[in-house]
């Protein structure tokens, strides 16, 4: 079950490969992703040593929170991979230009994943070229609507 979705990172990337990770998080944390209170849309993926980390993603914290914690919205959070994927992951964004961006937030057996996805940056030319293939799409689906009316 899907959680919060990075919509924008489709529009700026090509995706050529996707990655399930976990998240290291606090209590307060996860209980405001149960809540829906998370934005993961300038959020953006780090690599420091043989490390992933999640940047810039926003978990609003709950007003019922604790009163002896201080929740930081912003703060850095750490991807957990298997080592043979950390490697294999690292190596491309380091050798190829790619980039590591967060695509999804989702449940999966009651813990909470972030799918991270290796990206390629769009041109701005790119980019109309696939508004202009997904406005055509529309048009030819809402032609066939009307003709078989």
């Amino acid at each position: 079950m899907s959680i919060a979705d990075n919509k924008k990172a489709f529009h700026d990337y090509f995706i050529e490969d996707r990655w399930e990770a976990g998240i290291v998080l606090e209590g307060w944390e996860v209980k405001a992703i149960r809540d829906a209170r998370v934005q993961i849309k300038e959020a953006y993926v780090v690599v420091r040593g043989d490390e992933l980390f999640l940047f810039g993603a926003h978990i609003s914290a709950l007003a019922t929170a604790s009163s002896f914690t201080h929740p930081d919205a912003v703060r850095t959070r750490k991807l957990l991979l298997h080592r043979a994927e950390l490697e294999k992951l690292i190596g491309k964004v380091e050798r190829s230009g790619y980039t590591l961006v967060p695509l999804n937030l989702h449940f999966k057996g009651g813990r909470i994943k972030c799918e991270i996805g290796l990206a390629k940056g769009k041109k701005q030319h790119d980019k109309r070229a696939t508004e202009k293939e997904r406005d055509g799409k529309r048009e030819v689906a809402a032609a066939m609507k009307t003709h078989t009316r």
